[in-house]
């Protein structure tokens, strides 16, 4: 029925407006200062996906859903509007309705509530007006995902809701606006240290022979052991760093070990090592031999004692292997997106001055998450990337999730370093990278649009002979974490018969081909920087609206790329 028909689209998305043209349905516009305003701001921007009162968006609200908002026919007229802020693809739209037909039809509907609205942001929805049969293409206070200070919450109770340990898909990350997060991060940062020592140590002993000697009886009056006790002596930069540094690292994870060995689902059990040793010198220590060069002087006793505890602390370690050895964390906003404010970092006291020296008026103070960096990543002609993949749900109670069959993965401008941490080598997304030109030592078999589809990226794995590494380890891995996050957050979403959300999951490669979870985004852009991504984004509308739509008529009807993952 032709009332059942009417449909509303806040941003710009032509696509979605083309195929429900095509299926007969008719546009409710918005009145065109607010479509103007709309356009200029652009589906980038990520809001807060929050029914409650409103700042200044009751204009919003009121052009969506205000009876009388239609826009005005533009009799008299065949002209298009345009807008001089537009790329010429957007503007390609305008000129759909030469002779104003969808404005006149717009018009004729002006009193008629839309039964499927698609927006960027859920407060331009008013609820208490929709009506149950209304389609929405959000769910409300998804934030406990779709943020990365509420992904960090949600997946610390994942082990409470199931057998699962994020740590297994999910960086480890700490919420430096709380007191005891801020607290465990600190002795997380100390602990990794010691660990990445360890491993400094090991790497070094193979490539030069250890120490065997003892320690000059200057340094070691009692000769209780091997190890000197010039615990607080000062070397040279470059200049090599004696065994009691070792010794240290060897007795903070001796002690770990045992805390983990023993330690319960209650991840908050505390650490006998956060006085064990003086932890002020220890770092600086360390900060010479990982940043400085500084040499580590090792016996072979403490040789022995590093593979071995190193091997047993891979058993109780999901993450000791891609944390690597150089301590790097990465500093992000709790509630931006497109990569705002993100920082690398590898000295403690520069994560916590950061994060509370920040001025940047849409971060809070304190509302800072910070994460283990992913050292050991998969790259691909030594240049960063990660992978954006879409999903949808269709439905909280039962949890119904549909996982997208294409993807695609975005590059860094710039060869990859652990050794130089600017956002042009370690920040993949398109809203970063498009403000830099290609390095010159960028090898040129990198894309130059800095995209590859899924089927690029698996012949490119097939060439290295990892051919299965994409369907047996990477899809999998991909949605075991999709639906670990969904799970953790379901109780916090306020759930709505009739509603739908397409969402984009971005995720790094570990060497080993596991995923990694980054983040969750709601209002993915839909915004082609690419052929690849021209096609693919067009793609994943259409089968969105099939899932929904046609779906909802013939349960036979083709879903695209579309697969089940999962329904409780």
């Amino acid at each position: 029925a032709q009332e059942k028909k009417i449909f509303m689209v806040q941003g710009h998305y032509p696509i979605i407006r083309r195929e429900l043209r095509a299926r007969g349905w008719v546009e409710r516009k918005l009145p065109a200062m607010g479509r103007q305003l709309e356009h200029h701001r652009g589906d980038q921007n990520k809001q807060q996906l929050e029914i409650g009162p409103s700042n200044g968006g009751g204009g919003q609200r009121e052009a969506l859903l205000n009876p009388h908002g239609g826009a005005q026919p533009f009799l008299g007229t065949t002209d298009p509007l345009h807008y001089p802020w537009l790329p010429a693809e957007e503007e390609e739209e305008c000129d759909e309705d030469p002779n104003g037909i969808h404005d006149l039809m717009s018009y004729l509907v002006r009193d008629r509530l839309p039964n499927f609205i698609w927006t960027n942001f859920l407060d331009a929805t008013d609820h208490e007006l929709l009506q149950q049969d209304n389609i929405v293409n959000h769910y409300a206070r998804v934030d406990a995902f779709t943020t990365k200070e509420g992904l960090c919450l949600s997946l610390q109770k994942l082990p409470w809701i199931e057998q699962a340990d994020p740590n297994t898909f999910f960086p480890r990350c700490y919420r430096l606006g709380m007191m005891d997060e801020r607290e465990a991060f600190i002795e997380d940062f100390r602990l990794t240290a010691a660990r990445s020592l360890l491993k400094l140590a090991l790497e070094e002993a193979g490539d030069r022979p250890v120490r065997t000697q003892q320690v000059p009886n200057s340094a070691n009056r009692t000769g209780e052991s091997q190890v000197s006790h010039l615990k607080h002596s000062i070397a040279r930069p470059g200049s090599p760093l004696y065994p009691e540094l070792v010794e240290e690292a060897l007795e903070v994870c001796k002690q770990h070990l045992g805390v983990l060995q023993h330690q319960d689902i209650d991840r908050r059990t505390p650490s006998p090592c956060r006085t064990c040793i003086d932890w002020k010198h220890f770092l600086q220590q360390y900060y010479r031999v990982a940043h400085e060069g500084a040499a580590l002087v090792l016996t072979k006793q403490q040789r022995k004692e590093c593979q071995n505890l190193l091997q047993h602390l891979a058993e109780q370690l999901p993450q000791l292997d891609m944390e690597g050895k150089l301590n790097i964390w990465i500093l992000k906003p709790g509630a931006e997106s497109q990569g705002r404010g993100i920082v690398c970092t590898t000295r403690l006291e520069e994560v916590l001055q950061l994060a509370w020296s920040c001025t940047t008026p849409s971060v809070h103070v304190g509302r800072w998450v910070v994460q283990k960096y992913v050292e050991r990543l998969l790259t691909i002609f030594s240049t960063k990337f990660d992978i954006r993949q879409w999903f949808v749900v269709t439905d909280w109670k039962p949890l119904t999730v549909w996982f997208y069959r294409d993807c695609y993965l975005r590059f860094c401008s710039r060869p990859f370093s652990l050794r130089h941490l600017e956002r042009a080598r370690h920040l993949c997304n398109v809203s970063v990278q498009k403000w830099y030109k290609t390095s010159p030592d960028q090898d040129p078999r990198v894309p130059r649009d800095k995209i590859w589809s899924n089927k690029q990226f698996q012949e490119y794995l097939a060439q290295l002979g990892q051919a299965d590494a994409w369907h047996q380890v990477l899809v999998p891995g991909m949605k075991a974490a999709i639906l670990s996050a969904l799970r953790s957050a379901q109780d916090q979403v306020q759930f709505r018969k009739g509603s739908f959300e397409l969402y984009g999951a971005d995720f790094l490669v570990g060497e080993d081909f596991q995923p990694w979870l980054l983040e969750i985004n709601s209002c993915p852009t839909m915004s082609p920087s690419s052929a690849v991504t021209r096609r693919l984004c067009a793609n994943v509308q259409r089968d969105t609206l099939c899932l929904v739509l046609d779906r909802k008529e013939n349960s036979t009807s083709s879903i695209g790329a579309f697969e089940l993952i999962y329904k409780e």
